[in-house]
Order: C-alpha cells, then sequence, then structure tokens
C-alpha cells in the first residue's frame, strides 16, 4: 500500500490528539502529506436570528480554536497539510472528504468529545468505519 495522503479528522478531545500523533508518525514514515479536517455542526434551520448568528459564530470560533490546535502541531513536525472546516453531518463528510481528497487512509480517534466514556468505540468512527472507500485507522 502507498500512502501518499492522509485524512486526519480531529475535534480537539484526547482521541483527536492520539490520532494526530499516529498520523503525523505516519505522515513522516511514507513523506505523506496530511488533510486536517475539522466538522463543524450546522446551524439548525428554523433557529431565528439572532440565536442563529449567534450559534454560527460560536462554532466558528470553536472550530479555529481547534484548528489552530493541530496545524501549530503539524507545523512544527514540519508536515505538509491543508485544512479544511466543512459543516455537516461528522461521518458523511469524513467519509466524503476522504473521495475527493483522494486520501490513502483516514486516522481518527475511538471516540470524539462528545461521547460517553464507557463506549468502546464512537457511533461516528463506527459509521465512517461503514462508509470510507479507504482504510480507516482508529487509535485510542
Amino acid at each position: 500500500m502507498n500512502i501518499t495522503r492522509i485524512l486526519l479528522p480531529v475535534d480537539g478531545s484526547r482521541f483527536s490528539d492520539a490520532a494526530a500523533d499516529m498520523a503525523m508518525d505516519m505522515a513522516a514514515s511514507f513523506n505523506a502529506s496530511v488533510v486536517l479536517l475539522h466538522v463543524r455542526k450546522t446551524v439548525p434551520t428554523g433557529l431565528g436570528q439572532p440565536n442563529a448568528d449567534e450559534l454560527l459564530e460560536y462554532l466558528t470560533k470553536n472550530a479555529e480554536v481547534v484548528m489552530a490546535h493541530y496545524r501549530g502541531r503539524l507545523d512544527n513536525a514540519r508536515i505538509d497539510y491543508i485544512d479544511l472546516v466543512v459543516g455537516g453531518g461528522v461521518a458523511d463528510v469524513i467519509a466524503n472528504v476522504a473521495e475527493v481528497e483522494k486520501c490513502d487512509l483516514v486516522v481518527m480517534g475511538s471516540k470524539g468529545k462528545s461521547n460517553l466514556e464507557g463506549l468502546i468505540l464512537g457511533s461516528v468512527t463506527h459509521k465512517v468505519l461503514n462508509i470510507a472507500h479507504c482504510p480507516v485507522l482508529v487509535v485510542k
């Protein structure tokens, strides 16, 4: 298997941090680039103003904080990357970006920020495993 492009979806959780460690190690080993992805929740229609604007502003600021953390890590490791913030259903966006960006591998955490501690595998990770066109490496 030739790995030239790795998708790294992140949400700021400790599981994303572990996945980032693995993705950076693999990128360095294979001289691969990384597609850094944060999936931003969408603002529900019908929320009304000004609530929708406030929620969008909060989600946008949160995405920037999360992405800045991982951009810094990738910059320090001197790994070539692009970064994307996309709104939508998390698992569907991850699978779609992996395909559109022609990623050879998805490296993601076993759970995200919102999952319960007792779960072994988060629902988003489970869905990505089932719908992604490429291999998925799950890191805990």
